[in-house]
Formats: structure tokens, C-alpha cells, sequence
């Protein structure tokens, strides 16, 4: 196994943003190994470019020696004070959501004074990184971790100066990289422990369920009940087993109110759940995916899937037991797609047929559209195709689409690439997530 794990795709992201004279923003859930990369793989590149080390300025606001660098003032000054010349100075400010906000200390007679939530006239985190951002030769970067700059607003506060670069857990390819060995074991291995990267280097399996179920006791249902206020912490506990359980199967937060009722437990009404939903969502821990109308080019509302950023966490909220492998291979692929750059959608069509004189209608579903610019793609998770009539059921909706984009299967199985006589292409999956041209195959 590698010492250390590659992730390249996100190294050319920093790259290409570099010095663009804009806020580079590191968002994503906790432990993804967002301050991984800005403090030890991109400080690699940069030094392998030949730019000094004192001139690669990483400030981590968890070293208790910063603390005093809490105050936004005493930032702003630190981080000036080390620039000494007109070359460019990378500045990497870790955990800055450490950074409290206070009041404008001219309205204070001189004195620091901690702002309340809505006070106007206050000075945060955001000043500091648009206010460096003035100087020429600054090239900034932030990550944070709580619950507020966990959520995915935070974008906005930076008033359009700021590019997100959003770090997803390990992706199998990036998984598989460091870890080597047999694909169908890696595969096994990734589909119950996931993506954060370091169960990689911890060896049993009681150590890796031992950690996942801590990040999300510990870490995880803490930031959302933060961010939130939320009070009952058992409320989140049992949505996240619901979610967990009907991971890939179509729910509003109707039918999940009724789960709640039919399972004994007290009514919870829809608004409160979409409450807690909304703040999975903002957290990343989980995503909403919305059914697309193939035929109309639009969204349908109502009936959505609900996919985990990180299967280890999800599968941490059934204990390892409940593994319904077809739909943590959907979810996979979901987030593969995801990692790819591309927008995806739950895909509907429908037809209509007569029977004795009425017309009926029937509704078929693709697991996935998926969109970048003007080029769609059909896909469709089917985690085994023992026979014809197997083959046959995934494939009808695929072939009641009409349009020219191309339709993929993605089975469990390993083995020669097969395109029928309507151009449907089946592929394994683990050679569709190790080969990133697996789409154009």
C-alpha cells in the first residue's frame, strides 16, 4: 500500500485555480482529507515548481500556539507581516472557521469585543480573506471543518471572489491506487467500509467499523444538531437508519414520516424532517436526487433518492449488516459520476398502451441521467443479468428513449464489454470506475 494517497484530480483543480486572483475555498464533509491536501500534497507541488518555502505560509488555527490568531485583526496582521517581498506567497489558512467575529472595534472605543450572530458593523473570517486578497502577490486558500463552513452556502459569503474546490472521500480508482492487490477484494472491501481514507491504513475490521461508527457519533450528527440547533440528537440517529436503509429506493419526507409512524415511534411532522434533511444535505453526508423527465427535459418533483457521500458512514448506521448490494453499487456509482463533474438525475419516461378501450400508462426508470454542457448519458445499475429476461427488464426503459446519447449498463460482473444490436453498451463496474474514458468506451 502507498504511504500516502494520490488525488490528482484535485491537485490540477488547485492548480488551475492558482493564481487567479480569487479565494480558493476547500469544502466538503469532514475527514475527506481536505487540510491533507492543501498542507502536504499541494505544498509538494509548489515546491517542486521551485517556489521557496518561505513562501508557502500554512497557518492551522488547531495548534493551540495560534490561538491568539482566533481575533480576525490578529490574522490579517500575522499573515501580513510575513510577506517580505513582491513574489508571490501561497497562504493556506487551515480551520479557519476558529476565526470568531467581532465587533468593528471603532465602535468599541479600541476594545475586542465578540459580535452577536446578526450584529452589523462586525469584522469575521470572510474580511481577513477579502481583505488579503487586495494584495497582489497573496494567493489564498482556506478550509474549515464546524458545522457553518461545512455547509454549502458558504460560497455565497465570499460575494462571487471565491472558487469551491469540493473534496469528495476517496473514489474507488483513488482507492484502489494506494491500496493495490486483487480489484474484486478492493471492490468488497470499499463497498462496506468506503471512501474516507483513513480506513486504509487501519488494518482490522474491527478498527475500521470502530472508526466509522465514531465519526459519525462523534462528528458528524454533532455538526448537524450545530448548525441547526437542533436538540433531538435521536431524531437524527433514527432518519440517518431510514436513509441508510432506503439508500436508492424513491421517498419524500411523507413516506419517511410514515416510516417513522409505522416503526412506533412518536409522529414527526414533515417539517421538522425536511429540517433535518436540509441539514444532512448542507453537511454533505448525504444528497437529494431529483427524477428527471426524459421525453419533457424537465425535473418532477415529489419522489426523490437519497445517496451518502460516504458508503462506510452509511453502512456504519445499519452496523455492517443490512449490505443490499445492488443499491451500495448504484450509490457508488452515483458518487463516481459525481467525482467525473457531471450533473445526474433519477431518469423517468413514460408510455402509453391500450388496453380494451382505455388507455393506460406505464412508467419506466433509468437510474441515472447524467449531464455536462449539452451531452447526455443513460445509465443503468443492475448488479447481476443471470438470463435473457433479466437483460431484457434493464433494458426496456433504455430502449424507449429514442434520442441519439448513449445508454450503459454497469453490472457487478467482470468481463468483455458487450454492446447489443441497439448500441446499449454493459460494462463491469469495476472497469468503469478505474477507467476514467469508461463512458466513451
Amino acid at each position: 500500500m502507498e504511504t500516502f494517497i494520490r488525488r490528482d484530480k484535485y491537485i490540477e483543480s488547485l492548480i488551475k485555480y492558482k493564481g487567479n486572483g480569487r479565494v480558493k475555498i476547500i469544502t466538503g464533509i469532514r475527514r475527506a482529507g481536505k487540510s491533507f491536501l492543501l498542507k502536504e500534497l499541494y505544498r509538494f507541488y509548489l515546491l517542486s515548481t521551485g517556489v521557496p518555502s518561505s513562501h508557502i505560509l500554512i497557518i492551522s488555527l488547531e495548534d493551540i500556539a495560534n490561538s491568539n490568531l482566533y481575533n480576525p485583526l490578529e490574522l490579517d496582521r500575522h499573515i501580513r507581516g510575513l510577506i517580505e517581498d513582491e513574489d508571490p506567497y501561497y497562504v493556506v489558512i487551515d480551520e479557519i472557521q476558529k476565526v470568531i467575529a467581532i465587533k468593528n472595534p471603532i465602535f468599541t472605543g479600541g476594545k475586542i469585543v465578540k459580535a452577536l450572530k446578526d450584529e452589523e458593523d462586525k469584522i469575521t473570517y470572510v474580511d481577513v480573506a477579502l481583505g488579503l486578497m487586495q494584495l497582489p502577490n497573496v494567493d489564498l486558500y482556506i478550509t474549515g471543518s464546524n458545522s457553518r463552513f461545512l455547509s454549502k452556502d458558504i460560497v455565497t459569503d465570499f460575494r462571487d471572489r471565491g472558487d469551491e474546490i469540493h473534496v469528495m472521500p476517496l473514489s474507488f480508482s483513488e482507492y484502489y491506487d494506494s491500496r493495490g492487490g486483487d480489484e474484486n477484494e478492493a471492490y468488497e472491501e470499499y463497498s462496506l467500509y468506503g471512501g474516507m481514507p483513513r480506513t486504509l491504513f487501519l488494518e482490522r475490521p474491527a478498527d475500521k467499523e470502530g472508526y466509522l461508527e465514531r465519526l459519525y457519533s462523534l462528528t458528524y450528527s454533532k455538526d448537524v444538531l450545530e448548525r441547526r440547533k437542533f436538540k433531538n440528537g435521536a431524531l437524527l440517529d433514527t432518519l440517518t437508519e431510514v436513509l441508510s436503509s432506503s439508500t436508492g429506493s424513491l421517498i419524500n419526507v411523507n413516506s419517511i414520516s410514515n416510516t417513522f409512524r409505522s416503526s412506533g415511534n412518536r409522529n414527526v411532522s414533515t417539517s421538522v424532517l425536511d429540517g433535518y434533511l436540509e441539514a444532512l444535505e448542507d453537511a454533505y453526508i448525504v444528497k437529494k436526487v431529483a427524477r428527471f423527465d426524459i421525453r419533457g427535459r424537465k425535473r418532477i418533483g415529489s419522489l426523490y433518492k437519497y445517496y451518502w457521500s460516504d458508503l462506510g458512514i452509511r453502512n456504519s448506521r445499519l452496523n455492517f449488516l443490512h449490505m443490499d448490494k445492488g443499491h451500495v453499487m448504484e450509490n457508488i456509482i452515483y458518487n463516481e459520476l459525481l467525482y467525473r463533474g457531471y450533473s445526474v438525475e433519477i431518469g423517468v419516461i413514460e408510455t402509453f398502451y391500450k388496453e380494451g378501450a382505455t388507455t393506460k400508462r406505464k412508467t419506466y426508470e433509468t437510474d441515472f441521467v447524467i449531464r455536462r454542457g449539452d451531452k447526455y448519458y443513460y445509465i443503468q445499475s443492475a448488479y447481476d443479468i443471470p438470463n435473457e429476461e433479466k437483460y431484457l427488464q434493464e433494458t426496456r426503459s433504455l430502449n424507449l428513449i429514442k434520442d441519439s446519447f448513449k445508454k450503459i449498463i454497469i453490472t457487478r460482473n467482470k468481463g468483455p464489454l458487450r454492446r447489443d444490436e441497439h448500441g446499449i453498451l454493459t460494462i463491469g463496474v469495476t472497469d468503469f470506475l478505474l477507467d476514467p474514458d469508461s463512458l466513451d468506451l
